[in-house]
């Protein structure tokens, strides 16, 4: 998968704001053994466009989390939130297109 441009940074009030929200949600993505393949990103990719805040829990590449939450926000255009434990929290707002849509069904 090519990877995205990111768009700005994020102020430390909107980080600080993502990780509360993060707090209360569940990790929805789960990465192991096979690392970052091509179909755990088109998963990520879903996961991003439907939530926007996204946990992933890390399970057996736990000694390179920082590296690997580095690298997915990298290719998948999303912003890395923080990395706490074994758990990469990222976001990635929708396109105004996309609320659009939403708000219109």
């Amino acid at each position: 998968m090519s990877e995205i441009p990111a768009a700005a940074p994020l102020s430390n009030a909107e980080v600080r704001k993502l990780k509360g929200q993060a707090q209360r949600l569940e990790a929805s993505v789960r990465l192991g053994r096979g690392g970052v393949s091509p179909a755990f990103l088109a998963g990520l990719e879903r996961e991003l466009a439907q939530h926007e805040l996204v946990k992933i829990r890390l399970y057996d590449l736990k000694e390179q989390r920082h590296e690997i939450g580095e690298q997915l926000a990298r290719e998948s255009g999303s912003h890395l939130v923080t990395v706490i434990g074994h758990v990469v929290v990222l976001y990635r707002p929708k396109p105004p297109q996309a609320e659009a849509a939403v708000q219109a069904r």
